[in-house]
């Protein structure tokens, strides 16, 4: 693990210090968590539009044909 200095402003740390002290842990490892779990988040992201875009677009209409009404998509 690697250690690291940051500056909160005072109503952040105090908000800081609650949340650990409920779950039981250090400040420390609240935003090391915080953190990990964003990193993930974005990860998660990115691979999920790198699967999106490399799907083959789908034609959803024939040439010269009108789209559905959307009455006839939507039940109401």
């Amino acid at each position: 693990m690697k250690n690291v200095t940051i500056t909160l402003e005072e109503e952040v740390a105090r908000w800081a210090r609650i949340r650990a002290a409920e779950q039981n842990t250090s400040v420390s490892r609240l935003v090391g968590e915080m953190l990990k779990e964003k990193m993930q988040a974005e990860e998660a992201y990115l691979l999920a539009m790198e699967e999106f875009l490399a799907e083959k677009p789908r034609v959803l209409k024939k040439p010269g044909t009108p789209y559905p009404r959307r009455e006839d998509l939507h039940e109401r």
